[in-house]
């Protein structure tokens, strides 16, 4: 008679094993389903910073960083995400709120003095990059630092920055044809020149700089094309350009002379060269 209450108090024992076994296993999975859950939340994070919308980035920041606001990969997310949309006063406010995180970094501060500049609040950007360490030397900085000594008509220190910054990256395009355009400020046509064509010869897409360079000749008096890759709409657009620095110069036939050659060049109708020719016959 003894032998089913010893079954039946194995039966038991084996359904509490099996419910710990149960409990153990539970725990366990959803230990590794966070764990999972914040690659996942990382790499979607990494998209929606590069490749989706910016708008829709800015949204799902947003919402992230409202749920979770003592997150600062949030809070980065969303200031990165209103550069891109090119909402630069919420860019400004965003980015002040990383730098006010006790996590936020270096980096952050000059993130802070880009979107300063994009807002034009150039003295607050000077600022903010004097608090920034001179043993954070990052190609941004430098470009920062470069932009700020232009706007502060400090040739010598902007052309040493510029100088640096150009050997901070693998991609200097951009840098180059701003340090162009900075001396093209300055009336030193010549060594704009050199610098656009550097520019474009590390981006042949860069048509800003294929433009600041036709600019940089014509001030040379300089008015045939230069040679690099054009598609024939660049080509129309440049001669426009340049048509417009001869007038300029006062050397109206000759720009006259472009002009028509630029509507003649044109695969559509090139209706802002044309206002630009009757201009002048109307004047004549």
């Amino acid at each position: 008679m003894r032998h089913p209450i010893v079954v039946s108090l194995c039966v038991a024992g084996a359904f509490v094993v099996s419910a710990c076994d149960r409990d153990i296993n539970t725990a366990e999975m959803e230990r590794k389903f966070q764990g999972v859950n914040v690659v996942d939340e990382y790499n979607l994070n990494e998209v929606m910073l590069s490749a989706a919308d910016p708008n829709e980035a800015v949204a799902y920041f947003q919402r992230s960083a409202a749920e979770s606001p003592d997150r600062i990969d949030f809070l980065r997310g969303l200031a990165i995400s209103l550069i891109r949309a090119k909402r630069i006063p919420e860019a400004k406010s965003a980015w002040g709120r990383v730098v006010a995180h006790e996590d936020s970094t270096e980096t952050d501060k000059v993130q802070l003095a880009d979107a300063l500049i994009r807002s034009g609040d150039w003295e607050l950007a000077e600022k903010t990059l004097n608090t920034v360490p001179p043993t954070h030397e990052t190609f941004k900085r430098y470009r920062l630092e470069a932009m700020i000594a232009d706007s502060n008509k400090d040739w010598k220190t902007a052309d040493s920055y510029y100088e640096t910054a150009v050997g901070l990256t693998t991609t200097p395009a951009s840098v180059l044809n701003n340090w162009g355009y900075s001396k093209l400020t300055r009336g030193e046509n010549k060594e704009a020149e050199t610098l656009f064509v550097d520019a474009i010869r590390q981006d042949n897409n860069l048509f800003t700089a294929k433009n600041n360079l036709v600019l940089a000749r014509a001030g040379q008096g300089k008015y045939d094309l230069p040679v690099v890759p054009m598609t024939q709409i660049e080509r129309a657009e440049l001669l426009h350009t340049i048509a417009l620095a001869a007038i300029k110069r006062g050397d109206v036939k000759t720009g006259k002379g472009l002009l028509r050659e630029a509507i003649e060049t044109h695969p559509q109708h090139f209706e802002t060269a044309v206002r630009s020719l009757d201009a002048l016959e109307d004047d004549v």
